[in-house]
């Protein structure tokens, strides 16, 4: 599924601001190297149902096990075994016997030293995929896992790496084995031990993405296959929300469009917003936060939320407003299926002006029948000219005002509304009173 850097952020998978991200609140990496493969299948949502579902198995696979995941190996663990395989150390001889290995410990007293600290570390690695290999053994993975499992298992086979899994821990403490294990994994398994290394930040993304899911008992959707397409959701919220308000949302080609009015803080955002990070989990193969969930496969998914102007170009609010829906428009008119979500448009010209720009673009969008849009708008006075049209579904949030007190439902409700709060607010701040006693 196509994305692009501005819907990235629009829709918080990532955000400048990491803690604010919905990446950063599924991360459940132990280790650097498990969180940049997370973000790398985080950065590739797929196009293909079938890997689809495949991440959906291997997930799956990993929740009934995460419970008994080795806690053996920590970050701590991986930069410690990387800073010994790239350190500068003296020579160890591959006799025990000889004379650089019996005076090893005076003749090079640092270098003994960061041995003697590290080789328990890799202990530490070793033992814990040995582990993971045992949790996964036979189960039912897809080929292009079962690979990364048979190369772990094949490698920790290798004499040195075997004895180093199967030691006890904090038994190693000699001199001999110290320089033993010092001696091989600094030599002919370096490359070996590397690898590991990358196959074990694998299986960490996988296991983060497992506990995500089940942490936050998300459900994973079922995807079906047709031309058309479909979003069908019961029970969907925001992720970001501690305390969120479920909606149940349903596009069809029948009512492609979806025309969202209602207050300022009343939800149209929130929702616009959890539409599209959950039709985007669902492609990276994870649960979403909704009680269930039907939709087909989506060539791409775009926003228009957060645009902004650029001083140093020259350019206006409205100008980039109008660029993102050129580009909106070029990109989606390919008879492919994509999700559009628009967030307030034209916020950057006067009210007539954007009323007739924005009918403009609704009606042109309304055209394309392979892609479902959710625009939210102000202009609740527009709804009238686009009841015409069988496509467009109007949906509003309520707010309610009781002396100056503003109470929402976040629930959606059919038709359009007419809220103006925006005084209300002011007045309810004190900014009325403090302008007229200036």
């Amino acid at each position: 599924m196509q994305i692009d850097k501005i819907s990235f952020n629009d829709i918080s998978i990532f955000h400048p601001e990491e803690e604010f991200s919905i990446f950063h609140k599924l991360n459940f990496t132990r280790t650097v190297g498990g969180r940049e493969w997370l973000r790398k299948f985080f950065s590739e949502p797929h196009n293909d149902l079938q890997k689809i579902r495949g991440t959906q198995q291997v997930i799956r696979t990993f929740m009934e096990h995460v419970k008994d995941w080795p806690p053996d190996i920590s970050n701590g663990t991986i930069l410690v075994m990387e800073k010994f395989l790239d350190y500068a150390l003296d020579p160890i001889s591959e006799a025990p016997a000889s004379f650089n290995n019996l005076a090893y410990p005076w003749l090079h007293g640092e270098d003994y030293s960061m041995i003697k600290y590290s080789i328990p570390h890799f202990a530490d690695f070793f033992r814990g995929t040995k582990k993971i290999a045992e949790l996964l053994e036979g189960l039912s993975l897809p080929i292009s896992i079962r690979i990364y499992i048979e190369r772990l298992e094949g490698l920790l086979k290798e004499e040195p790496l075997k004895k180093l899994a199967d030691a006890e821990k904090g038994k190693i403490a000699g001199r001999g084995q110290v320089l033993y294990y010092g001696y091989h994994i600094r030599g002919r398994y370096r490359s070996n031990i590397l690898e590991l290394i990358e196959i074990y930040s694998r299986l960490d993304a996988w296991y983060s993405m497992a506990m995500a899911v089940k942490t936050y008992e998300l459900s994973f959707p079922t995807f079906i296959e047709q031309e058309k397409p479909l979003v069908d959701a019961e029970g969907l919220y925001h992720l970001l929300l501690q305390k969120p308000i479920a909606y149940d949302l349903n596009m069809d080609p029948h009512n492609n469009f979806l025309f969202l009015t209602g207050a300022n803080m009343a939800g149209k955002s929130t929702l616009i917003k959890a539409v599209g990070s959950a039709v985007f989990l669902a492609h990276i193969g994870m649960g979403v936060p909704a009680s269930k969930m039907t939709l087909t496969l989506f060539d791409g998914l775009l926003s228009n939320i957060n645009v902004s102007d650029n001083i140093a170009k020259g350019e206006s609010y409205f100008y980039n407003e109008v660029q993102r829906v050129k580009n909106t428009v070029q990109k989606i008119n390919d008879g492919k299926k994509w999700l559009v979500l628009i967030d307030e448009l034209f916020k950057g010209t006067n009210v007539q002006d954007a009323m007739k720009c924005s009918l403009t673009v609704i009606r042109g969008l309304i055209k394309i029948p392979n892609s479902l849009f959710i625009l939210s708008t102000h202009l609740y006075e527009i709804g009238e000219e686009l009841k015409a049209y069988p496509n467009i579904s109007f949906r509003y949030f309520e707010t309610m005002v009781d002396d100056d007190q503003l109470k929402f439902s976040y629930q959606l409700k059919e038709g359009i509304s007419n809220d103006r709060i925006g005084y209300v607010i002011l007045r309810r701040e004190k900014v009325v009173d403090m302008l007229e006693k200036l």
